[in-house]
């Protein structure tokens, strides 16, 4: 697998055209879709906000449709290895489209929840906020895990009792991993599958209006005496 993984700018969408000023919520998508399928969320999502959503860089083997974070086939399928590329790809693009965001949050779905967390762990202080849902957080140390461990940004884990697509032991992993390393909001949906509902969106709803609250309290108070 490549370690050169590039995000196609070009491929995102942006809701509104012009986000500049804005706190920014980057849209990350799971295996076979692409940066259309979570655009659907933006009418259920906060106002005041610009939201992105990403292409991811690898196309799945075929007849699979869509994009893809990292290969999950074979014996190295979602390996720890794979989901960093991803998430370094990601914090590129991140660096040249969002520079000057006020403040930055993750929403992903599967894959791209894992990369969402990973995207954290890498750099513990960039985001205001994750949404992983129906994802997991890899399970090998990075370098950041004890500076996270301290930072403790919010998160916002939601999974269904009936999703059978996240192997067991990366959940188990990650219902260990997350209160360890994070300021956690998490709920598990009785009877959801490996998919999204409109109770789960309601509660991402809330979740994210405190995001954008706080930047806003923050704004308020203005600059902190040094």
């Amino acid at each position: 697998m490549t370690e050169n993984l590039t995000i196609d700018a070009a491929a995102t969408r942006w809701s509104p055209p012009d986000p500049a000023g804005l706190p920014l919520l980057v849209l990350l998508h799971g295996y076979g879709a692409d940066e259309h399928d979570l655009f659907g969320l933006v009418p259920y999502l906060p106002s005041g906000i610009a939201v992105a959503s990403v292409a991811a860089p690898l196309a799945p083997p075929w007849p699979t449709p869509g994009r893809s974070w990292y290969p999950i086939e074979g014996l190295d399928g979602r390996s720890s290895a794979a989901v960093t590329l991803a998430a370094e790809a990601f914090l590129r693009w991140l660096d040249e489209a969002a520079a000057d965001a006020p403040s930055v949050a993750l929403l992903g779905f599967s894959q791209g929840a894992a990369v969402s967390l990973q995207a954290l762990r890498l750099a513990p202080e960039r985001f205001g906020a994750v949404v992983a849902l129906s994802g997991y957080a890899s399970p090998d140390a990075l370098p950041q895990d004890e500076r996270l461990a301290e930072v403790r940004p919010p998160v916002f884990w939601g999974r269904g009792t009936h999703d059978d697509v996240i192997p067991a032991p990366l959940i188990a992993h990650t219902a260990q991993w997350l209160p360890a390393h994070s300021t956690l909001s998490g709920r598990v949906y009785s009877g959801l599958t490996h998919s999204i509902s409109e109770e789960e969106l309601g509660d991402v709803h809330r979740f994210l209006t405190t995001w954008v609250a706080g930047i806003d309290a923050d704004q308020a108070e203005g600059p902190r005496p040094s």
